[in-house]
């Protein structure tokens, strides 16, 4: 699956943009510096990737500062080889229970609507039945890393939301009001999901979550 990912060439890897990770989880994310580097033979992604995971109890108020608090970062991957090996000791998202989220994001994004990549932007989101959370999280991560979207920097990340009556699976870009780039994002979706074509999907701009302080309600549907 690893040919699934395109990667750039070594040459371009620049050393004095990368670092040792010590961090600890609570680092500047809007420092765009790199944290990793491939090591020496990995096949290096186009962007550097963390994982955030969430959870919280629903019963209580979210605010954005409860839910930065809730959320934590769990590390960051630059090649196709540092990726597989962190994503293969990972929960399939499938196996969580409860109220909680995964999130890959690239590095230096937060997974939050305040964050300055995302305050312009919004989100697809899909909505499965139970079962089907793994398996479409899979393709969304690996289309993503891949650079299947074919829309420059304007991807941000992407999320599976786990709940009680159904999973949630979204992705994340930069500018809300440019509908040529929405409508590609949109449509790739569709493909690498293998999606039919009655499927119902929704964007949400960050704007309008902020407003209402919710990530899934007052959509606008797209079929």
């Amino acid at each position: 699956m690893e040919q699934q990912l395109r990667t750039r060439d070594e040459e371009h890897q620049e050393e004095s943009d990368c670092h040792h990770d010590n961090s600890d989880g609570n680092n500047n994310n809007n420092n765009r510096r790199k944290t990793v580097c491939p090591g020496v033979g990995e096949h290096p992604l186009q962007y550097n990737y963390t994982f955030w995971y969430s959870r919280r109890t629903p019963s209580r108020p979210a605010s954005s500062l409860s839910y930065e608090q809730n959320i934590r970062q769990i590390g960051t991957v630059a090649s196709v080889e540092q990726f597989w090996r962190f994503y293969s000791h990972l929960v399939r998202p499938g196996d969580l229970s409860g109220h909680s989220d995964f999130h890959l994001f690239k590095e230096g994004i937060k997974p939050m609507w305040e964050d300055e990549c995302n305050r312009g932007g919004g989100k697809w989101i899909i909505r499965l039945r139970k079962g089907l959370a793994s398996r479409f999280w899979e393709n969304i991560v690996l289309a993503m890393l891949g650079e299947q979207f074919m829309v420059g920097e304007e991807i941000c990340g992407a999320v599976v939301s786990i709940r009680f009556q159904e999973d949630i699976l979204s992705i994340w870009n930069r500018t809300s009001n440019d509908h040529t780039t929405t409508s590609r994002i949109r449509d790739t979706l569709r493909r690498v999901l293998n999606l039919p074509a009655n499927t119902i999907m929704e964007y949400k701009t960050h704007n309008d979550s902020l407003r209402d302080n919710s990530s899934f309600r007052n959509t606008k549907i797209s079929l």
